[in-house]
């Protein structure tokens, strides 16, 4: 009985705990979500107004005079085809070094370790130069190559492919599989949590890389989403009610994308911490 009672007490002080956490976390997106529906003297004031007593369209409307379905579609363009090549380009790389043997392979993945070391800040000029030499500077592939060979994507598709069975790889050899065919046929789908997981953190990463952004792009036309809504900030002056109607704009498509590869990304996490 004592050990069902401290049990009982146990689950009872964790589901607190983790609802306290719920909230907490959650508490930002209600709070910019309901401020997109306030006027600006309600959305600054003090004591502030915690659910929005006159809501207004108004934030709305003065966001969409802005370029806004533009700046979304840049995000987009970029977010969604840095998400596919990345995790084309690390599970080929990560099934190479993990089945593969060849000179240097141990040598290759320690230099991808010490490059996730590195803060993007440390060769975000090199990087510029290099690209202001090729002119793609303010352009798509500007912004979306140099972030296709992730070294965190590689390391991870890595991991997952070591679970792999290389008996499975010999006899599809065996069987007269051809190397694409038993990369697309049988390594892909097997590494598919991973991926999973790899496409949510891809696509957040892209989605919110304002200071790539913001040092890639000249024109208005090439901005994303969240570059576009922090333009909006005043020198002198800010509106945060708009601020707040586009940040709750920009962020749908983060979560929609973490609803449609949940499942992925939860059994990927769990085959991680299982493999250990």
């Amino acid at each position: 009985m004592k050990v069902n009672a401290g049990q009982r007490v146990f689950n009872g002080f964790s589901t607190l705990l983790l609802i306290l956490s719920t909230l907490f976390f959650i508490f930002p997106f209600y709070w910019i979500v309901t401020g997109a529906f306030k006027f600006q003297t309600v959305a600054t004031q003090i004591p502030p107004e915690w659910f929005p007593l006159k809501p207004t369209l108004q934030n709305w409307v003065d966001l969409f005079k802005n370029p806004v379905w533009r700046w979304t579609l840049n995000s987009f363009i970029i977010a969604l085809v840095e998400m596919f090549a990345v995790c084309l380009v690390s599970a080929s790389a990560g099934y190479v070094l993990a089945k593969k043997l060849f000179p240097g392979r141990k040598i290759i993945f320690t230099m991808f370790i010490a490059a996730m070391a590195l803060p993007k800040q440390v060769i975000l000029v090199p990087l510029f130069t290099m690209l202001a030499d090729f002119g793609w500077v303010n352009t798509y592939h500007g912004l979306i190559l140099p972030a296709i060979g992730w070294p965190f994507g590689v390391f991870l598709m890595k991991q997952f492919a070591q679970t792999v069975p290389g008996e499975l790889i010999e006899a599809a050899k065996i069987d007269g599989c051809s190397e694409i065919r038993l990369f697309s046929t049988i390594i892909l789908p097997l590494l598919k949590p991973a991926l999973g997981a790899l496409a949510i953190f891809t696509f957040i990463a892209s989605w919110n890389d304002y200071f790539s952004q913001l040092i890639m792009t000249r024109s208005t036309s090439m901005m994303t989403l969240p570059l576009g809504v922090a333009t909006m900030q005043g020198e002198f002056t800010t509106n945060y009610g708009i601020m707040m109607a586009g940040a709750a704009l920009a962020s749908v498509p983060m979560i929609t994308i973490f609803l449609v590869f949940q499942k992925a990304f939860t059994q990927g996490i769990t085959m991680g911490a299982v493999k250990g």
